[in-house]
């Protein structure tokens, strides 16, 4: 259990470091992908939790990652506001294969199958409907 939380503190430390945006593509993994019983998959509150901390870590920087704010960076959209532009299950795929899209300086993210389930299931809880 301890070494899980120092590895984990380590993890988010080094992400947090790396997490500005700029052009480098690195593989993400900040938190364990599994209970701390390393059995189970994360589900439900605690997919969508990980999924805020990851969000947190390496999207704050340029995005609103919350249901309210601005973005820091002009041209990166607020996370709630995903859904306007297209289906939020269908950014698996760019999540997966290496994310080159958005504002012209945002990293290409790279992430593992739980990363993805974990942010996605976090970016569609705090969708907001588009205001006409």
């Amino acid at each position: 259990m301890v070494s899980v939380k120092i590895r984990l503190a380590t993890t988010l430390a080094l992400l947090f470091t790396l997490s500005a945006c700029g052009p480098t593509a690195i593989p993400v993994n900040p938190v364990p992908t599994t209970d701390d019983t390393g059995l189970a998959p994360l589900e439900g509150a605690e997919l969508i939790a990980r999924g805020e901390t990851m969000a947190e870590t390496l999207c704050a920087t340029c995005h609103a990652v919350g249901r309210t704010g601005e973005s820091p960076h002009r041209e990166a959209i607020p996370l709630r506001e995903l859904s306007w532009n297209y289906p939020i299950e269908d950014l698996a795929e760019p999540f997966a294969e290496g994310i080159m899209v958005g504002h012209p300086d945002m990293p290409q993210w790279q992430f593992e199958p739980m990363d993805i389930d974990a942010l996605l299931a976090y970016i569609e809880s705090i969708q907001i409907p588009r205001e006409t």
